[in-house]
């Protein structure tokens, strides 16, 4: 309640609110929801629908709290409202069961997702997926579902994967050892960009352990109200890392490390882990944000193209980090760094936003589109997987397929890395 009233509803958030502005609706705004909460805490509004409807309408991009004058810790109560909202659901019996089969029996097993991505990459290396596209089998899929897949990327076969090595050692003097937090779907459809990141990491004095008892780090559950289910692959990760013992825990993704820097406040009332989740969290850095303070990286090739950078809302406004993932693009000989407008502003992933609400994001996605054409940009950059995904789908959305490409930033520092 106090987090709730330190809320004066001055409307300063309303201009950076994503949804209040395609909608104009007070409910769809960070002013408007919290005063829904106020209600709701204080029994004067039950738990229902509209309720509900309001809460998962958020993108959760935390722009607000870039914008707050009071630092209303909106992220968390967001996150509380959907726990409030999920448990209310669970007393009545009416959890769904493919967001159970999601959140207890897919996520929290890394095998699990790592045979998903097997299965992806049949697909693909045997055409179903070309097939399916040409033949129009593919618009049996639901419609969000048909258009992300034209977005992804081929995976890394389950034979490349399994040729990782465990440890990789630094080009020169480790400065550190460091733990590479490879995330769920990251490491399923990105595995190429963690080992660019590991590959920048080397080459800028650190040796990078693979952690192997890691886990997702939990955000999609916290942000979907299945704390409980947070709480417990915070866990898993705190012990996997302390007993590797590394001096930084470093991840590319921005909302994974939004979340691994957050873990403290998962622990409230639990003294003993939040001690230890004090402790993970003073190693956590973003890959931006290490690489940065490292000796510069020593390019090989100089990369003669036009750059327009999409920050990642978890990145920017969760962890403020800004600065340094565009030093990093600008230290690439022969880039040219072209800001677009309103490069913070929510591209419309937001996690499974793109699946629970197809339309409106869709239309936040062709606006960010029509800023990136004003930059006449060769590649738009991001530093989150869901963002990345986002991108591309806007390139095939506005027609500019073979005009420009979207990529992550490990992925162009590696390539210039030669």
């Amino acid at each position: 309640m106090d987090e709730l009233m330190s809320c004066m509803h001055c409307g300063f958030c309303l201009p950076s609110c994503p949804t209040y502005r395609q909608t104009g609706l007070e409910t769809y705004s960070p002013r408007g929801r919290v005063a829904l909460m106020k209600g709701v805490a204080r029994g004067q509004l039950p738990v229902d629908a509209e309720f509900a409807k309001n809460m998962y309408a958020c993108l959760g991009c935390r722009a607000c709290e870039t914008a707050c004058p009071a630092g209303v810790p909106y992220g968390s109560l967001l996150e509380t409202a959907r726990e409030v909202v999920e448990g209310d659901k669970k007393r009545a019996g009416k959890a769904p069961l493919v967001r159970d089969m999601v959140f207890k029996h897919l996520f929290p097993h890394p095998n699990r997702m790592k045979a998903l991505g097997t299965l992806l990459w049949a697909a693909q290396a045997t055409g179903l997926q070309k097939l399916a596209g040409r033949t129009g089998l593919i618009r049996l899929l639901p419609r969000e579902m048909a258009e992300m897949q034209q977005a992804v990327d081929r995976v890394a076969s389950p034979l490349k994967r399994a040729r990782r090595q465990r440890v990789m050692r630094a080009e020169r003097k480790a400065l550190h050892t460091v733990g590479l937090f490879t995330g769920c779907v990251m490491d399923v459809m990105f595995y190429e960009t963690n080992q660019a990141t590991a590959r920048l990491l080397i080459k800028a004095g650190c040796d990078v352990v693979f952690v192997g008892a890691q886990a997702c780090c939990g955000a999609l559950h916290a942000h979907s109200g299945e704390k409980e289910g947070a709480v417990a692959l915070a866990k898993r990760n705190i012990e996997a890392f302390e007993q590797a013992g590394v001096d930084f825990i470093v991840n590319n993704a921005g909302g994974c490390g939004a979340a691994l820097k957050e873990y403290h406040h998962w622990f409230h009332d639990d003294p003993e882990w939040k001690e230890r989740a004090v402790a993970f969290v003073a190693k956590v850095r973003d890959a931006n944000e290490l690489l940065a303070e490292l000796p510069p990286l020593r390019f090989a090739k100089e990369l003669h193209v036009r750059v327009t950078y999409q920050d990642s809302c978890h990145l920017a406004h969760g962890q403020g980090i800004r600065n340094q993932p565009r030093q990093l693009i600008q230290s690439i000989p022969g880039v040219e760094l072209v800001e677009m407008n309103r490069a913070d502003q929510c591209c419309g992933s937001a996690g499974i936003y793109n699946i629970t609400h197809f339309d409106l994001s869709m239309e936040l996605l062709d606006d960010k589109m029509e800023e990136v054409k004003k930059t006449g940009a060769h590649l738009i950059v991001t530093s989150n997987p869901g963002c990345l995904l986002q991108m591309k789908q806007g390139i095939a959305r506005a027609g500019m397929q073979g005009k420009i490409e979207a990529v992550h930033i490990m992925d162009l520092l590696d390539r210039a890395l030669g």
